[in-house]
């Protein structure tokens, strides 16, 4: 139990490790359009989680309830605190650690295969999805640290957390987890995803870290749907 999380890890920063010391060669203009591709397809990608949910209300609800919680909570910003500071210590402010790592953090822990897989990992000890995720994150985390630099390395430390508190915690919450609510998580997670595509490429800086408590709401409201007056 906790083989796949691990694996996931090291992918991660082995991605990111080769993605960084790769992106420090290459030429600014290759850097713009590999950060332009990124935020198409990172687009492209939240599009795809919202449209697994066939209630449009459930991810709205969600995404408004969470920013609501994330303002009054400062979660953006103190994200940003802990990158700036980390970055002012040890990259001397040449690296967007920041973004790099909220970035990273949500695309490597929203979706279908975080959850089912860190289930199966923790009631089966079967891996095998967190496997088939490692690999897709160890390219992901090459492609953005060659671009973004080092900070993508701190989303190992989500994905451990994450990954690693579902996998601890599944045989008390797999009673509880529909395929229902993990689309709902799914669905909302992508418009925060789209949110990032379109930092990323420059066209509207989003306050995505304050909209992450919607994560919490979204399988909760779906929960609560038979109790619903309509």
């Amino acid at each position: 139990m906790g083989l796949g999380t691990a694996i996931n890890v090291v992918a991660v920063l082995a991605g990111g490790g080769i993605g960084t010391l790769a992106g420090a060669r290459l030429p600014e203009k290759m850097r713009l359009t590999a950060m332009q591709a990124i935020g198409i397809v990172t687009l492209l990608v939240g599009v795809a989680n919202f449209l697994e949910f066939d209630n449009p209300l459930i991810p709205l609800v969600s995404v408004v309830a969470g920013l609501v919680v994330g303002e009054v909570l400062g979660i953006e910003d103190g994200l940003k605190r802990f990158g700036d500071y980390l970055e002012k210590r040890f990259s001397k402010g040449e690296s967007p650690v920041s973004r790099a790592f909220v970035t990273t953090s949500l695309l490597f822990c929203v979706g279908p295969l975080t959850v089912i897989g860190s289930l199966e990992d923790g009631l089966r000890g079967d891996y095998g999805l967190l496997a088939l995720k490692s690999g897709l994150d160890f390219i992901a985390a090459l492609t953005f640290a060659s671009v973004l630099g080092w900070g993508v390395l701190l989303s190992a430390g989500t994905v451990l957390v994450v990954q690693g508190s579902l996998t601890l915690g599944a045989g008390f919450i797999e009673p509880f987890v529909t395929d229902a609510m993990i689309s709902a998580a799914t669905a909302t997670g992508g418009v925060l995803i789209v949110g990032l595509g379109l930092g990323l490429l420059n066209l509207k800086q989003v306050r995505v870290g304050n909209m992450l408590p919607s994560l919490l709401f979204a399988p909760l409201l779906v929960a609560a749907a038979p109790l619903w007056p309509f």
